[in-house]
């Protein structure tokens, strides 16, 4: 059984960036149409993870191949934010999720009492901002997954996640993390023998599991960044007056690009220097040490 992990829809939202948070969707992809090119690229089983989002999965919950999932943005204790997959849940466990996004501990609690799978996206890039070496630590001891190929991220990133998530006895996944048509289901997760979506994630569980697929490149980027900007003028055609700035596209993602590059070798150097220490829920709070104990 093959699923991409990771993957968005226009149910995403806005981009954050600022001049482009009212003008422009992180993605504009349907969902119906992000299902279907799934299926023809050889996805068996179908999730989409938009970001703090379940909208999207309305026109895909009758498909007895679907599960729902979601990406959901992270506040760590240190202040910084992570990208946390959430996988196979349910309406009810993304309101609770939601309400718990901006305390990393209880989230912890939540997913942990639930049973429910989750991962760090992403762990070498720079898309969420400042990292800090304590957020690798809490990592390592409470987030059961790593996501260790993504198809939109540089092949060095994508190997420094595989490694770590080896070296500490993570489960490994993957996806395309498309945020265009183009790269949907070029990435993903393989449970061999798995034939549903409760076997799948048994698999995983048991170490069965296999990422594969493409990464990332400068190229890809360029091209993905040029269709979601075409796809605002078709969804907002007085924007197309902005259209001569799009001759600026190749430089922003070339310097988004290295930003990538710079990020990934500095925490990957980190790791491997001995940057991290085990974290326990009680450093923030010794009344959690307390509770625990009793």
């Amino acid at each position: 059984m093959r699923c991409d992990l990771h993957v968005h829809t226009k149910a995403s939202g806005m981009f954050n960036a600022p001049g482009l948070k009212h003008l422009c969707q992180e993605c504009y992809s349907e969902p119906l149409e992000v299902y279907d090119l799934l299926k023809r690229r050889g996805m068996s089983a179908i999730t989409i993870t938009d970001h703090d989002s379940i909208d999207g999965a309305q026109a895909l919950r009758s498909r007895p191949d679907f599960f729902l999932s979601e990406e959901v943005t992270v506040r760590m204790p240190s202040g910084t934010e992570m990208h946390m997959g959430v996988y196979n849940l349910t309406e009810r466990d993304h309101m609770d999720i939601q309400r718990r996004a901006n305390d990393f501990v209880a989230l912890l609690m939540y997913l942990t009492e639930r049973k429910l799978l989750f991962s760090v996206n992403h762990v070498f890039s720079g898309l969420t901002g400042r990292r800090e070496a304590e957020d690798f630590a809490w990592f390592e001891s409470y987030v059961p997954a790593y996501e260790a190929r993504n198809g939109q991220m540089w092949r060095k990133s994508n190997e420094g996640a595989a490694q770590l998530a080896a070296s500490l006895g993570k489960i490994a996944i993957a996806g395309s993390d498309a945020h265009a048509l183009s790269g949907v289901g070029l990435t993903y997760t393989e449970v061999p023998g798995a034939r549903t979506a409760d076997e799948f994630f048994a698999g995983l569980r048991a170490g069965w599991g296999r990422v594969a697929g493409e990464h990332g490149s400068y190229g890809r980027l360029t091209a993905d960044v040029f269709s979601i900007i075409g796809s605002m003028f078709a969804d907002k055609p007085w924007t197309t007056m902005l259209s001569p700035l799009a001759l600026l596209v190749p430089a922003f993602s070339g310097g988004h690009w290295l930003n990538e590059v710079r990020f990934c070798r500095k925490w990957t150097a980190a790791m491997e220097n001995g940057g991290k220490r085990k974290r326990k829920l009680w450093d923030i709070d010794p009344r959690l040490e307390a509770n625990w104990a009793s």
